[in-house]
């Protein structure tokens, strides 16, 4: 009796910077089912570094070539989200499968835009690549929440620590590109979208860059009345910590603390702590990409944040910056969300 097996996936990725090469070493050596057959970067040397690590990938300056070669079942899109939204239009024309690196868009009402050109196909087509919903605790802390086995969810604690950032990082980019995270993974879950959201000043860290008044305390009320506070601290000289703690009507649960070696030398006890979010969520970006390429495989799609979710967040976002310079609570409110996301 003779087998046939399914054929790889013929990913392309756009963009091959940092998180574009990342993935492009993800797909290559990592993920099984998939290969990187097309790699989209207009910088001619950039685009060739990267083919180098991904065998028999062809390399393209646009999407368009791209598509116009038949080189690509599916696209991870891997650009700043400034550039995303002209990669997903023609993606979507194609009727291409998305691993769409956050945010979605940089803005709700472009996001709103990709949702409307979404909904002309018959399913949902986009994921969001918010990898946090992969990440091993977070899944045990949401299964535990779902359970009630603590009895009702009353509370929601987040920390979000950076060692530092660059010149380039922005006092806005405190909520579109650190704490969008929260924006999406506190409402998972909880199980409940946002209500509103309040920034909060503490006393500025003085070896804060001169451009930046950090830390900040940011209050989520979400639409259960459960009540989320994250301390977003991006200057304080440690490492990349990102934890998160539960109240529960009968007692608490705890994820994100260090893990691994443990050492007694000195007089001191240490354990090791992450720099980045690179190796702090390692995992959480395999399984995500793992489980993107299965649904792609198997006909499903998506398996992990829609489009509307993405539109949810940028909404969230907004209301941040806003809520950054001013007192007081900042509403979420979204459109009614359409069945084509049930």
């Amino acid at each position: 009796m003779s087998t046939t097996s399914t054929p790889d996936l013929r990913v392309g990725v756009v963009g091959a910077g940092m998180m574009g090469a990342d993935h492009i070493q993800r797909i290559t050596r990592v993920i099984s089912g998939a290969t990187v057959s097309a790699i989209v970067e207009p910088d001619a040397s950039r685009a060739e570094a990267a083919a180098a690590t991904a065998p028999g990938a062809q390399a393209f300056a646009s999407i368009e070539d791209a598509l116009d070669a038949g080189a690509l079942d599916a696209v991870v899109i891997a650009t700043p989200g400034q550039f995303h939204e002209p990669v997903l239009l023609p993606a979507l024309e194609a009727d291409l499968p998305i691993l769409c690196e956050k945010p979605l868009t940089p803005d709700s009402a472009s996001s709103l835009r990709i949702v409307q050109q979404e909904r002309k196909l018959d399913r949902p087509h986009i994921q969001l690549g918010f990898m946090r919903r992969f990440d091993e605790e977070y899944r045990q802390l949401r299964e535990l929440i779902a359970s009630a086995d603590a009895g009702e969810l009353l509370m929601l604690r987040g920390v979000h620590r950076n060692p530092t950032v660059p010149d380039t990082y922005t006092e806005t980019m405190l909520i579109t590109d650190s704490l969008v995270h929260e924006f999406d993974v506190m409402p998972w879950l909880a199980g409940s979208p946002i209500r509103s959201v309040e920034v909060k000043h503490p006393r500025r860290n003085a070896l804060s860059p001169e451009h930046l008044q950090e830390p900040i305390l940011a209050l989520i009320e979400l639409e259960n009345g459960v009540l989320v506070d994250v301390e977003m601290n991006v200057s304080e000289q440690f490492g990349y910590h990102v934890g998160t703690e539960a109240v529960f009507q009968t007692g608490f649960a705890r994820i994100g603390q260090p893990s691994g070696l443990q050492r007694w030398a000195d007089g001191r006890f240490s354990i090791a702590e992450h720099t980045s979010f690179k190796t702090r969520f390692a995992r959480a970006y395999d399984a995500q990409v793992q489980a993107w390429v299965n649904a792609v495989r198997d006909g499903s799609l998506v398996a992990g944040p829609t489009a509307w979710d993405g539109y949810l967040v940028a909404l969230a976002c907004e209301a941040g910056v806003q809520a950054l310079t001013q007192t007081g609570a900042v509403g979420v409110e979204p459109t009614v969300r359409p069945a084509f996301y049930a």
